[in-house]
C-alpha cells in the first residue's frame, strides 16, 4: 500500500495500463518469423512512446528456455524463428506510475497447450484476488492449474507489488503455495505472472546481461564513467534501462558505454539483471496482468 499521506493517482496508473494493453495488441503485428528481435523491440517501445508514456523497463523478448530479462543487444542480429516460443514482457510508465504485463506467442503449434495453460493459470489466479486474500492461496491456485494441464510452475519467479517509481515492491506473489499468508489490501497494486514450463521449474542466470538499473551515486574516477553515470541519471533516473539505449545515447560509442558500465557495476552504482534461463532447458511460457485489489474482487489495469 502507498503511504496514506500520499494520494495515489489511479487515473495515471490506468492511463499507463491502457497503453500497455494496447502495446500487447501491437505485438501481434511485429512478432513474426524472419523479423529481427531488435526491430520488434524497437517497434513495441516506439508504440509506447508515441502513446505518450515512458517505459517502465526495456521490453523483454525471451525465447524458448529463456524465462525473462532478455532484451535485444545493440546491433542484435537474432531473428525470430518459426518454432520459437516468445515471452513478450512490457510495461508503460505515466510519470511515477508503472504497469507490467506479458503474453507468450507460440509460433510452433506444438507449444500452444503450454501457452494456454499459463493464460488459464492467470485467469484462475485473478478470480481469487480480493482484499484479505492471502498470497499463498493465489500461488496454490496457479500451481493447481499448471499441474492439471501437465506443466510445472517456476518456483523462483512470480508476481509482485507495484508502487510509485518501484516496479517490484511490497510483496512477492508466488507461483505455488509457499506458506506466506500475507493478506492483500484494498487499493494495493499488484502484478500476477504465472511462469509455466516443461522443465523442472527453476531458473538460473544466463550469460547475457543487457538490462541495468541505477542504485547508487558513487562518482568513479574515470571521466568517461562519470559522463555515462550522468547520462543514466538524466535520461533513465532509477528506472531499468537497456544497454542498447545507453549506446545510442552515447552516439554509438559502444566501447565507452560497455567499459563504463563495468566500472559503475564495480563501484556499486548499478544493478545488473541477467537473462533468466530454465535450469533444465525446459520451454517457458508467461502471462501477466497488473491489477488493483478491491474489497470483493479486483480491477484489471492492463
Amino acid at each position: 500500500m502507498e503511504n496514506e499521506e500520499t494520494e495515489y493517482d489511479y487515473k495515471k496508473l490506468k492511463e499507463a495500463g491502457k497503453v500497455s494493453a494496447d502495446a500487447l495488441k501491437h505485438v501481434a503485428t511485429v512478432i513474426k518469423p524472419g523479423t529481427k528481435l531488435s526491430d520488434a523491440a524497437e517497434s513495441i517501445e516506439r508504440f509506447i512512446a508515441d502513446a505518450g508514456c515512458g517505459m517502465a523497463f526495456p521490453v523483454n523478448l525471451s525465447t524458448g528456455a529463456e524465462a525473462a530479462h532478455y532484451t535485444p543487444e545493440f546491433s542484435d542480429q537474432r531473428v525470430i524463428g518459426d518454432k520459437d516460443v516468445i515471452k513478450i514482457d512490457l510495461g508503460a510508465r505515466k510519470d511515477a506510475y508503472l504497469t507490467d504485463c506479458a503474453m507468450t506467442m507460440a509460433l510452433d503449434p506444438a507449444h500452444l497447450k503450454l501457452v494456454e495453460a499459463s493464460e488459464k493459470a492467470l485467469e484462475d489466479a485473478i478470480s481469487l484476488v480480493k482484499s484479505g486474500r492471502s498470497i499463498n492461496e493465489i500461488g496454490r491456485e496457479i500451481e493447481k492449474t499448471a499441474k492439471s494441464c501437465g506443466f510445472n510452475t517456476i518456483r523462483n519467479l512470480g508476481g509482485h507489488g507495484i508502487s510509485q517509481e518501484e516496479l517490484h515492491a511490497d510483496i512477492f506473489i508466488p507461483n505455488f503455495d509457499n506458506g506466506d499468508t500475507t493478506p492483500l489490501e484494498e487499493g494495493q497494486v499488484i502484478a500476477i505472472e504465472p511462469f509455466l514450463t516443461t522443465g523442472v521449474g527453476y531458473v538460473t542466470n544466463g550469460e547475457s546481461i543487457q538490462i541495468f538499473q541505477k542504485t547508487g551515486d558513487v562518482m568513479p574516477r574515470s571521466q568517461d564513467s562519470r559522463d555515462v553515470l550522468n547520462h543514466i541519471t538524466e535520461h533513465f533516473s532509477t528506472y531499468p534501462f537497456a544497454m542498447r539505449w545507453l549506446i545510442k545515447g552515447m552516439d554509438g560509442n559502444e566501447f565507452k558505454a560497455r567499459r563504463s558500465i563495468a566500472d559503475l557495476l564495480n563501484a556499486g552504482d548499478l544493478e545488473a539483471f541477467p537473462v533468466l534461463v530454465e535450469k533444465s532447458g525446459g520451454i517457458v511460457s508467461q502471462a501477466e496482468k497488473t491489477l488493483i485489489v478491491e474489497k470483493d474482487s479486483c480491477a484489471i489495469v492492463t
